[in-house]
């Protein structure tokens, strides 16, 4: 036990994994630096917990749950080996009928990717994934750079890092909807259609699938370069609390001093720089520089009033947005045996299982309106105040690749990723809407995997309020600042008062685990202290 100092050269406001990485780069450059957590544990959202009161013994990552933007080059920089776990398959599409029936696992075998595609699809549409598959690879390779620099505007990243033949591509895809974009690549199913809009478009956003900038998560969901992952997430070892931990190990070892349990309660200003933090305790550290890694507006929020350039609080509240986010995080007795596989099928645990309005048609059943038109009405509902009829849920189970997180009788740790859903309901609250909207989510999990809902053992739901609450971030919002928002538009490293820096996933590249706002932010401190 340290007691914590009354003076540092950094100070650095929260404890998740861009605010880790920052410190180890600013304390391995000699600099004092000392961490501030409001939490009893540190990572932010990117944790492991123990969540369960009924399973107490069951692991599970509450917030966020796989590992794939983190850029390799990062990683070798920070000299930090974090144990990851490959999914394969990594996509699931199974369909509500008996076995038999049609389903899709996607993974490292392109052939057999292929044939299925070919025998429950068309050509056509064999033909449109492989081509928007070359095209995001590229458009990946081009950007990668990018990310652990300054942002620069679109046009201004796309003549310097796109290649001539793509730069079009590129500023219509970043300023663009996910559902042009795919539009392009002439899908003749829109049940494809919708499974890419859904875990790359607008997945994290507050926006539908034909709202501006869902290009730009679209494609910064496709940025996975970590070594051997060919494109795809991974599952930390342990959970994600095993990335958190093994960076404040590094900083540790670096000399950094990290406390949880600490919330700060105001950036402390003096001669127009920052001074320091005042903490709700009433005790003071001072510092030359402050690094907000909390969201920004929280940072705003802890800043005396008028501080900061209009110009930077006026564009914050101008792109302000909600949280439109669910996740149900679950303990299950025993595995879930989906209807549509055959015996000796391949396992599809630790893919991502997509659980898609529309995916009933892929089996030739009645499934209402068309896949895309669901997503159009889910994001209707959301913004009229109501709990979709409908979600699209994203169903995870990573156990069976990471047996760690099992307690002693077996249990498994699931979870179900909602989009999109109110963060504010019409004429009702959450506390009265939860437990149904709960059980109704779980009858969506029946319908393909007929009595889940008896293998529940416990249950933990995090609503965008509840997200707000459980990790700090306000607005409930996973991506800080909407994803739809790209480059130099986001929240600035420098914010214009002097000594006081951002760091989030608010800032460049964009909201998820991916530690590049941790880099830049801690390179920019240290250029303008003249010690890069």
């Amino acid at each position: 036990m340290t007691s914590l100092p009354q003076r540092a050269d950094v100070v650095i406001i929260g404890s998740g994994h861009n605010g880790l990485v920052s410190a180890i780069l600013l304390a391995r450059a000699g600099l004092d630096v000392v961490v501030l957590e409001a939490a009893e544990v540190l990572g932010g959202a990117t944790r492991t917990e123990h969540p369960f009161p009924r399973v107490p013994g069951l692991g599970q990552s509450t917030g966020s749950y796989l590992l794939g933007l983190m850029p390799p080059e990062l990683l070798r920089k920070l000299d930090v080996d974090i144990p990851v776990l490959r999914r394969d398959p990594h996509y699931f599409l199974p369909t509500p009928g008996p076995a038999g029936s049609p389903y899709l696992l996607f993974g490292s075998d392109r052939a057999a990717t292929r044939a299925q595609m070919e025998r429950f699809f068309s050509p056509r549409d064999v033909a449109a994934d492989e081509a928007m598959a070359v095209e995001v690879a590229a458009l990946r390779s081009d950007l990668a750079p990018a990310w652990l620099r300054e942002p620069g505007s679109i046009e201004e990243v796309a003549d310097r890092h796109i290649r001539p033949a793509l730069q079009s591509t590129f500023i219509d895809l970043v300023r663009g909807s996910v559902a042009d974009y795919l539009s392009r690549f002439g899908f003749k199913s829109e049940l494809l259609m919708s499974m890419y809009a859904v875990t790359d478009g607008i997945s994290g956003l507050n926006a539908g699938p034909d709202d501006p900038g869902t290009g730009h998560n679209f494609l910064a969901h496709n940025m996975c370069r970590l070594p051997d992952a060919d494109g795809t997430w991974m599952i930390a070892a342990g959970g994600m609390g095993t990335v958190s931990r093994m960076f404040a190990d590094a900083a540790r070892s670096a000399g950094a001093q990290i406390f949880t349990g600490t919330p700060v309660s105001a950036v402390t200003v003096d001669g127009g720089a920052a001074s320091g933090v005042a903490l709700a305790d009433g005790q003071t550290v001072a510092a030359p520089v402050v690094l907000g890694a909390c969201d920004p507006f929280r940072l705003i929020d802890l800043v005396p009033p008028g501080a900061l350039p209009a110009t930077l609080t006026d564009h914050l509240a101008s792109i302000k947005k909600p949280g439109t986010t669910m996740k149900v995080n679950l303990a299950l007795r025993d595995l879930p045996a989906f209807s549509c596989l055959p015996p000796g099928a391949a396992s599809p645990f630790g893919s991502t299982i997509h659980l898609l309005p529309g995916s009933a048609g892929l089996a030739g059943g009645a499934e209402g309106e068309s896949p895309m038109a669901a997503l159009r009405a889910m994001w209707a509902d959301v913004q009229a105040g109501r709990l979709p009829e409908e979600p699209t849920i994203e169903w995870y189970l990573h156990t069976t690749v990471d047996p760690s997180l099992q307690d002693e009788a077996g249990h498994h740790s699931s979870a179900l990723f909602v989009q999109s859903v109110p963060y504010t309901l019409a004429g009702t609250t959450w506390d009265e809407a939860l437990p149904g909207y709960v059980e109704k989510l779980l009858a969506i999990c029946d319908r393909y995997a007929p009595g889940t809902s008896d293998l529940v053992a416990d249950t933990m739901p995090l609503t965008p309020p509840g997200i707000e609450r459980h990790f700090g971030i306000t607005g409930g919002h996973i991506h800080h600042v909407d994803n739809t928002v790209a480059f130099n538009q986001r929240m600035p490293y420098a914010t214009g008062l002097d000594g006081l820096y951002a760091g989030s996933a608010g800032t460049h590249p964009a909201g998820s685990v991916i530690g590049a706002a941790g880099h830049n932010a801690a390179m920019r401190i240290l250029k303008d202290l003249g010690r890069s």
